[in-house]
């Protein structure tokens, strides 16, 4: 099987389980501190990436010794703790089948745009055509409002939210791609992104005054903490590992399939509703995804 292939088949694994993962996460997160939610999976994400990273096969490759590490740290800071947090606390607000339609496609659309200004990062016809229905998908989006509930209080803020998750998002997948360029492995950059990244939330809830929630979390909330991280390394691992394959841009638009699970999982398991306008948005996403899976990978050619 050739890189193209692999990096395909890994990308579309990502979508599968970040689509499966929102709308679980968006009910684990509803009585949850989104701080101490995020920095608990994040280090105990971060630690078994380092012993993947430990392991005689990838060490063969010399980790943490291709980049510097101030490249490292700025995904941590970027991808591993402000994005997080702002993800989680708009998914508290808002409907999960918003918020991964969202954060899925404008996470692609920046991503595209980023990657081919600072990694050359070739963008065909078919890309700009599904960029362009990414744009009318994220209209529509907008124009079907949902009233507010209990479970998406404020979706407006946290709308709001996720599409500044996903610009950041966007700019740490470029960072990453370029590191891995460089040699490192999609391991190292695991761990950095998440050990690092939870530390710097547990600052946050410790400065917050929230630590004292990391101890009265009940045995129902710990198991929802656990699935919810099996599910994010799942994710972590196959997204990362495609990006080590083909271009980023490629990666994260195939992640667009993930917004159609979460809305049919979002209005299954919590009840959101799905106004049509919604269903036709989601629709254009999937065809552009579709679009993009026969591109092949390419840098733009040196003048």
């Amino acid at each position: 099987m050739n890189r193209e292939k692999k990096g395909i088949i890994l990308a579309i694994l990502a979508a599968i389980v970040s689509g499966i993962s929102i709308p679980a996460n968006k009910f684990f997160i509803v009585n949850l501190d989104p701080s101490v939610f995020t920095a608990v999976r994040s280090v105990i994400i971060g630690i078994g990436f380092l012993a993947i990273s430990a392991y005689p096969a990838v060490k063969e490759h010399k980790p943490f010794s291709k980049a510097p590490w101030k490249y490292l740290i700025a995904i941590a800071v970027i991808g591993g703790a402000a994005a997080f947090w702002l993800y989680f606390t708009g998914l508290q607000l808002t409907t999960a089948g918003r918020a991964a339609v969202l954060y899925h496609t404008l996470l692609s659309g920046f991503t595209v745009i980023l990657a081919f200004v600072f990694l050359r990062e070739k963008i065909s016809r078919k890309m700009v055509y599904a960029i362009i229905a990414m744009l009318v998908g994220t209209l529509i989006l907008y124009i079907s409002q949902v009233p507010q509930s209990q479970l998406w209080a404020n979706p407006n803020l946290g709308d709001l939210m996720i599409i500044s998750a996903s610009i950041l998002w966007s700019i740490e997948y470029v960072i990453s791609r370029k590191v891995m360029k460089m040699g490192e492995t999609n391991f190292v950059v695991s761990f950095a992104r998440m050990f690092f990244g939870g530390l710097i939330l547990f600052g946050i809830v410790i400065l917050s005054g929230d630590l004292g929630a990391l101890f009265v979390l009940t045995i129902q909330q710990w198991i929802n903490i656990l699935i919810s991280t099996v599910l994010l390394f799942a994710d972590v691992l196959f997204t990362y590992w495609s990006i080590r394959y083909i271009n980023v841009s490629k990666v994260a638009t195939l992640l667009l399939l993930a917004p159609i699970i979460s809305l049919v999982g979002g209005a299954l398991l919590l009840g959101e509703p799905t106004p049509l306008l919604q269903l036709v948005g989601s629709a254009i996403m999937l065809a552009s995804a579709y679009f993009v899976i026969g591109v092949r990978s390419e840098s733009q050619k040196k003048t």
